[in-house]
């Protein structure tokens, strides 16, 4: 009789090459392995042959980077996701996308069970477990490392009992994840928070020092919010997510170092690489800035900070994230035009934006000769917008003398005796 199979999210590093043997032998399952391409520099290939000489009894390998950028980097683009005003979210949007492909196979392959290779201090394990839950909450969901209690180096200690091709060394002291919106790198000494990141940890992006003593400036098209050339040239997103990687990373833009609050409780410290992620969200913002009134504006940003903490806290497929982006969306329909980025030594700066839905009307905004601003009327506006003020104020009693301040203040520090 065949064993009951699990379905496990493999990226062919040390944590999932272990499991497939230690769910057969702890569990009883046969283990089909599931590898998503969101563009982490891997040879698929060479990670399908090695989920199977790991014991999987099947190993599917899907080419997501599209649907990727299509259906998770874009909305998150249109709303400026930055979890804590910092982190565009990379990972995060990476893990709803691989848990829905998961729940597929499980379906296909008649599984009862997925599995993920997260611990049980991280933010994955909740973002896999959530989905499943949300999209096949018959399904059970395992995560290995958080029952073995095995250290790395037990890890690969197991891993050559079971005759397991694990390439894994003690020479890289750091936990790194990849996709096409960026790169994390964690452990090591990156744990102490108050010691610079070293600059072997950086692997997508130039240091600011060392990078090209000349600026590069580069224009972004969009329409409706996303974009859809790069100095002229038409791409498909995930394309120009690419070209601006690269672009944005030889003059050092990209690089976060952040202590963020983990949904488990706990401070970490991550160091991200987000070239592309950063150099669109700004350029995005600048071009919202010119079509969108104030109120839209303000009212976007909390809609903003509220989508990026459901995402990061693995709750993608929840009707708020439905709401919240059918609002992102409405806002969009007019976020056309261009945005002029000046990429130098670590930043990137908006030196020009166009749109044909501009609300900057220069007539209105001069000081020069054509200033068609009825600055006579100023004065009316303001006597109507500060009457709600003057009203309360006239209900004050009249003040005789300052008020005591409500804050106490220190006693007059007093001499102090020599000592003989």
């Amino acid at each position: 009789m065949a064993s009951p199979k699990v379905v496990l999210a493999y990226s062919g590093g040390l944590d999932t090459s272990v499991a497939i043997p230690w769910l057969k032998e702890k569990k009883g399952l046969d283990v089909v392995a599931v590898t998503v391409d969101v563009g982490q520099p891997v040879d698929l290939d060479r990670v399908r042959a090695k989920a199977l000489a790991s014991g999987a009894v099947a190993a599917y390998v899907a080419d997501a980077r599209r649907e990727f950028a299509d259906s998770f980097l874009a909305p998150a683009l249109r709303a400026n996701a930055l979890y804590e005003g910092v982190y565009p979210l990379s990972t995060a949007l990476a893990r709803p996308l691989i848990g829905r492909h998961m729940v597929e196979v499980a379906r296909r392959e008649g599984a009862s069970a997925v599995a993920h290779g997260c611990t049980g201090k991280g933010n994955d394990q909740v973002r896999f477990d959530l989905s499943t839950t949300s999209l096949a909450p018959d399904l059970a969901v395992i995560a290995p490392a958080r029952e073995w209690g095995m250290t790395r180096e037990e890890e690969i200690h197991y891993a050559r009992e079971h005759g397991i091709p694990v390439d894994a060394t003690k020479a890289s002291p750091y936990s790194t994840d990849e996709n096409l919106w960026g790169r994390s790198v964690e452990c090591g000494i990156l744990e102490d928070p108050a010691v610079e990141p070293p600059e072997e940890a950086y692997g997508w992006t130039v240091s600011p020092i060392a990078a090209p003593d000349v600026p590069a400036s580069v224009t972004v098209d969009f329409a409706q919010g996303l974009p859809i050339a790069v100095d002229g040239s038409a791409l498909p997103f995930h394309e120009i997510v690419l070209r601006m990687n690269r672009l944005a990373g030889a003059h050092g833009v990209g690089r976060i170092d952040h202590v963020e609050s983990r949904v488990v409780g706990i401070k970490s410290r991550e160091v991200y690489e987000c070239p592309a992620a950063i150099a669109l969200i700004r350029a995005h913002q600048a071009l919202e800035s010119l079509v969108l009134p104030r109120d839209v504006l303000d009212f976007k940003r909390s809609v903003e900070q509220r989508y990026a903490q459901l995402i990061y806290d693995g709750l993608w497929f929840t009707p708020l994230r439905t709401a919240l982006e059918g609002f992102v969306a409405a806002t969009q329909a007019r976020i056309d035009g261009s945005v002029t980025l000046k990429l130098y030594k670590g930043s990137a700066t908006v030196t020009a934006r166009s749109s044909p839905h501009s609300l900057y009307q220069a007539a209105l905004a001069t000081y020069s000769t054509g200033d068609r601003f009825r600055q006579e009327m100023a004065e009316g506006f303001i006597y109507v917008w500060g009457l709600p003020a003057r009203t309360w104020a006239a209900q004050q009693p009249t003040a005789t003398a300052p008020a005591p301040s409500a804050v106490p203040t220190a006693p007059a520090p007093q001499p102090v005796a020599d000592r003989p």
